[in-house]
């Protein structure tokens, strides 16, 4: 049986910061149970939003059709994990620019070419300071939802401001942890069930 892998994005600019704590933490669990993982550093990337030029429904080749940031590399990652981790910190109540223009690109994508993350499992995951938390997951959750993924339990929600102040919300770190132990039962069921060709 093929190891699962689970690649996560993380959207903050800050590389090593409180979103990246949260997702290393989910990683560990993960990686305690077998599971391949990867990290993408997409917060600090220069990345275009959605133009609705609509030539991926006309293309159908599994990209976008701007093709001079890291968003098909991204969609690719996607395409070929079995579990995806979106994790930003919290912008002005909601998700960064760049994980925005990530999930709009990917999601749309995905849909042109026949829902490409369906029944993949996910886990949004949010670093917040006060305000906002609630609506940063909500947007993640919104496009695994509405891709068809499968997202074993809430969202992980870690409380600091300062590089490293996450480590001290033991609740968030708690729920990272068991996060990535539901991401990784969820991925060992569905590789160890029989699968029907086609699920729509």
């Amino acid at each position: 049986m093929k190891r699962p892998r689970v690649v996560a994005f993380n959207g903050s600019p800050r590389k090593d910061g409180n979103t990246s704590i949260l997702i290393r933490h989910i990683f560990d669990e993960l990686e305690n149970e077998g599971i391949e993982t990867e990290l993408v550093q997409v917060g600090g990337q220069m990345i275009r939003g959605c133009a609705d030029c609509r030539r991926c429904f006309e293309n159908q080749d599994l990209r976008c059709a701007f093709d001079d940031d890291i968003v098909n590399d991204c969609i690719e990652k996607m395409i070929d994990a079995d579990g995806i981790i979106l994790g930003s910190p919290v912008y002005f109540l909601d998700v960064t620019s760049e994980m925005k223009a990530l999930i709009d690109r990917a999601g749309v994508v995905a849909r042109a070419n026949g829902g490409l993350f369906r029944r993949k499992a996910a886990i949004a995951a949010a670093a917040v300071r006060r305000s906002g938390a609630n609506h940063t997951v909500d947007t993640l959750l919104h496009f695994m939802l509405y891709s068809g993924m499968t997202v074993p339990g809430a969202p992980v929600i870690g409380i600091g401001r300062d590089i490293g102040d996450v480590l001290k919300d033991e609740e968030g770190i708690e729920r990272a942890r068991e996060a990535g132990k539901n991401m990784a039962w969820l991925l060992k069921t569905i590789a160890s069930a029989d699968q029907p060709e086609e699920i729509v």
